[in-house]
């Protein structure tokens, strides 16, 4: 079974922009809000958050220019 089979995923795959990069981060997304949520705020969880905000902005800011 490879990742692509979920059908949740693969539905983001389809209707994605045909960037697997992108897509993978939208559906961490809603993973990462869910650890927060589980696990609370902490120093942690708002690294985490951060993180998260900064590899999406920088990826798709990276995008633009290349574009």
């Amino acid at each position: 079974m490879r990742v692509d089979d979920i059908p949740i995923v693969s539905t983001v795959f389809d209707a994605g922009a045909d960037d697997r990069v992108f897509d993978s981060l939208l559906l961490v997304g809603p993973l990462v809000v869910g650890l927060i949520v589980v696990l609370g705020r902490s120093l942690f969880t708002e690294a985490l958050a951060a993180a998260y905000i900064a590899v999406f902005v920088a990826y798709v800011l990276s995008q633009a220019v290349r574009e």
